[in-house]
C-alpha cells in the first residue's frame, strides 16, 4: 500500500483518534459479510461432501484445506509487497473475483481434486485481496483505534460466517438433504461481493520507497511476533478437521452446520469488544487468553463424544477465533510503519497461513479413525504457548510499540 498524502481515508488526515469507522471499513465489511456468507454456505458441508460423496479419505480433507490455507499464505507475501507500491481497489476485485470462479467449480466438482483446484483458486483470491484490504483499512484509522477497527470488521465478517450456514441448513432441509444444489447457492453471494468492491475509495498516495523488500527495514519486534504467531500456527490445523471430528462422533449434517452457526455468532458478537479491549490493555494479552480457548477446545474436543460438549467446546473456539483474528493483525499494524504495512502484514499472514498448510497436513496424517491425536497434541502445545505468551518476554518487552 502507498502511503496516505492525506484525504477521506489517510490516517494522515488529520481525522481524529475517535474518527475510526470510515467509508472504507464499511464498505469493505460488506464486502466480507457477503464473500464469508458465501464461503460458510459451503465450508462446513465440504468435509462431508469430500468423504461422503466424493468418497476422498480424511487424509484429503487436512490436504485440501492445508493446500488451499498455503496457496493463499505464499500469494498474500507477493500481494503484500505489490500493494505497498500500487493502488489497492483492483487487487481486491481481483482476489474476491477468484474467489468467485473458485466457488463455481466446487460446485461443478465430480472427483476431489476438482475440489482441491477450487479451493486453491478461492485461496489464490483471498491471498490477493486480504493483504491490500487490511492495509487500507490500517491507513485510513488512527493507530490507538486499529484494534477496534479490525474487530468491527471481522465481526461483520463473521456476521457473513453465521447467515451463509443458516442459508445452508435451510437449503439442506428444502432441498431434501442434496448438498450439491447448496454449493451452486454459495456463488450468489461471492458474486455480489466482488462487484461491492467498486464501491471502495482510494486516497491520492505517495509511492514508497523503491527497490528490494526492504526486510532489515522491519523492526525486530515484528520479526519476534512473527516468529511465534507463526510458531502456533504449526498445530493450527484447518477447522475442516473439526468439522469433520464432529460428524465421526454422530453429529448429523443439519447438527453439525447448526454447531458452526454457534461458533460463528460467538466470533461474530466477541470480535468487537475483543478489539476494544486490545486496544486499551495489550494485544498479547488478548491473544493469549484466546489461545487457552483454543487448548480448552481441542484438548475437550479430542476427550468427548458427547454432542453438548462438543457443541459447547465449539462456542469456546468461536471466543479463541474473536480473541486472536482481528487483535493480530491489529497488533502487527502497531509495529509497522505506513509505508510497510502491505508488506508486513502480507509476510506475517503468509508464515502464518504456511504453517497451517504444514499443520493441515500432519493432523491429516495423523488423523486416523476419528482424530484423538492430533487434537490432543495441539491443545497441549497451545496451552503452553498460552503461558509462555502471558508471562514471557513477549508480554514484558510491551506491545504498544510505535513504528519508527
Amino acid at each position: 500500500m502507498t502511503e496516505p498524502s492525506g484525504g477521506p481515508n489517510g490516517a494522515a488526515s488529520g481525522r481524529p483518534a475517535g474518527s475510526w469507522l470510515t467509508r472504507n471499513l464499511k464498505v469493505l465489511s460488506g464486502v466480507s459479510l457477503l464473500q464469508d456468507a458465501a464461503s460458510e454456505l459451503l465450508y462446513p458441508i465440504l468435509p462431508i461432501f469430500l468423504t461422503a460423496v466424493l468418497g476422498a479419505p480424511a487424509a484429503v480433507v487436512g490436504a485440501v484445506e492445508g493446500v488451499a490455507e498455503g496457496t493463499a499464505a505464499l500469494s498474500k507475501v507477493a500481494s503484500g509487497r505489490i500493494a505497498d507500491r500500487f493502488r489497492a481497489r483492483p487487487m481486491i476485485g481481483l482476489g474476491y473475483g477468484l474467489a468467485a470462479l473458485g466457488k463455481v467449480a466446487i460446485a461443478a466438482a465430480v472427483v476431489w481434486p476438482v475440489v482441491l483446484a477450487g479451493r486453491s483458486l478461492d485461496r489464490l483470491g483471498k491471498g490477493i485481496r486480504d493483504t491490500p484490504r487490511d492495509a487500507l483499512i490500517a491507513l485510513g484509522v488512527p493507530q490507538p483505534a486499529r484494534g477496534r477497527a479490525f474487530g468491527f470488521h471481522r465481526a461483520m465478517d463473521t456476521t457473513g460466517a453465521v447467515i451463509g450456514p443458516l442459508i445452508g441448513l435451510a437449503g439442506y432441509e428444502l432441498l431434501h438433504h442434496r448438498i450439491r444444489p447448496l454449493l451452486v447457492i454459495a456463488v450468489v453471494p461471492a458474486v455480489a461481493s466482488a462487484l461491492l468492491v467498486a464501491a471502495v475509495r482510494e486516497a491520492p498516495r505517495r509511492v514508497s520507497p523503491a527497490g528490494g523488500w526492504h526486510l532489515r527495514r522491519l523492526p525486530g519486534r515484528y520479526w519476534r511476533i512473527v516468529a511465534v504467531l507463526g510458531l502456533f500456527g504449526l498445530v493450527n490445523f484447518p477447522d475442516a478437521l473439526l468439522l469433520l471430528r464432529l460428524h465421526q462422533i454422530g453429529f448429523s449434517v443439519p447438527a453439525v452446520i447448526g454447531a458452526y452457526v454457534t461458533y460463528n455468532a460467538v466470533y461474530a458478537l466477541l470480535s468487537y469488544p475483543a478489539g476494544v479491549v486490545a486496544d486499551r490493555l495489550s494485544p498479547p494479552v488478548v491473544f493469549g487468553a484466546g489461545l487457552i480457548l483454543f487448548a480448552l477446545t481441542y484438548t475437550g474436543l479430542g476427550l468427548t463424544r458427547s454432542h453438548t460438549a462438543a457443541w459447547l467446546l465449539l462456542a469456546a473456539y468461536g471466543g479463541f477465533t474473536a480473541l486472536t483474528d482481528g487483535v493480530g493483525k491489529a497488533w502487527i499494524s502497531g509495529l509497522l510503519a505506513p509505508h510497510d504495512q502491505g508488506s508486513g502484514q502480507g509476510l506475517f499472514q503468509g508464515v502464518t497461513g504456511l504453517a497451517v498448510l504444514a499443520a493441515g497436513l500432519w493432523a491429516g496424517l495423523a488423523w486416523g479413525r476419528d482424530g484423538t491425536l492430533p487434537l490432543l497434541v495441539s491443545g497441549a502445545a497451545a496451552a503452553a504457548l498460552a503461558a509462555w505468551l502471558l508471562t514471557g518476554p513477549v508480554r514484558r518487552g510491551g506491545s504498544k510499540q510505535r513504528p519508527r
